[in-house]
């Protein structure tokens, strides 16, 4: 059995909230609707998906008459059972990775802050190209294209029907040029995020260089957000090898609020677009 995706995890979560909200015990839950106690536990262990028709009868236990809740519970259960377009990638991704893009894939917001990089949702391919090579140290070159393929693919979130709502946190480092026999690209990877910034559903702001000590200085992070409900909001922390996923409501709220505190350190957006572009014509 392969390891529980996030997804997975946010909905067994979920349900065990709502049961033990509702004061019931596995028992209870079985003796209500029919349902084996042993496979209420599987699905709240995220080791079991749970099919429309037994989601149903335990949210009309537990009593939610949230249609857009119910809605979302909804969702996350489908996408259990559904093959996204990073499946044809995922000889070369890896589970984290897939969790995250199918988290993108589900969310209606993202809040990010970084520190050394540009978002990959706003990454131009041959900057996606430099960074993915140096990061991915024994990638072969095939594996490459397909990871520059995957990351640009992934910003089609940002131009579907209903947009990812975008807000990144983005430190001045991020911004200075760092392959000096290319500075062509540098250019182009800082008028993508003038463009971007012009669209409604993005807001880019720059930490700069000299904004006192910071919650940020602890590293990147990225707050995905989902709709109907907070409870299922998810934070994304990367490392070379591998990718945290925080999932508990307290521990979300505090990367929440730590990414408040960065955008309020952060310049206003139009200074933060005027020193970007002054950047581009410096290089």
């Amino acid at each position: 059995m392969g390891e529980p995706t996030v997804r997975k995890r946010q909905l067994g979560g979920e349900l065990r909230r709502l049961r033990q909200g509702a004061c019931l015990t596995l028992e209870d839950v079985a003796a209500s609707t029919g349902l084996p106690a042993s496979k209420v536990t599987r699905i709240e262990r995220a080791q079991l998906g749970v099919k429309a028709s037994d989601l149903d009868s335990l949210l009309d236990l537990y009593g939610v008459d949230d249609v857009g809740k119910r809605d979302v519970l909804h969702a996350i259960a489908r996408h259990g059972s559904q093959r996204g377009w990073w499946q044809t990638y995922r000889d070369i991704i890896s589970p984290a990775y897939a969790d995250l893009i199918s988290l993108e894939a589900d969310a209606t917001s993202m809040r990010t802050y970084q520190t050394t990089l540009i978002p990959g949702l706003l990454q131009t391919a041959a900057y996606a190209r430099a960074t993915i090579e140096a990061i991915r140290m024994d990638s072969q070159p095939e594996e490459v294209d397909g990871l520059v393929e995957v990351r640009q693919a992934r910003q089609s979130v940002l131009s579907r029907r209903d947009p990812l709502e975008l807000w990144a946190v983005i430190h001045q480092s991020a911004l200075h040029l760092r392959v000096k026999s290319d500075p062509r690209m540098m250019r182009e990877q800082l008028q993508r995020l003038l463009d971007a910034q012009r669209l409604p559903h993005v807001s880019i702001q720059v930490l700069p260089l000299d904004a006192p000590p910071h919650v940020g200085m602890s590293g990147s992070f990225a707050v995905l957000g989902f709709p109907g409900t907070s409870d299922l909001d998810v934070v994304h922390v990367e490392s070379l090898t591998s990718a945290l996923y925080v999932e508990d409501t307290a521990e979300v709220s505090r990367y929440g609020g730590a990414f408040e505190r960065l955008r309020a350190a952060a310049l206003p957006f139009d200074e933060s677009a005027d020193l970007i572009e002054r950047l581009k014509d410096t290089i």
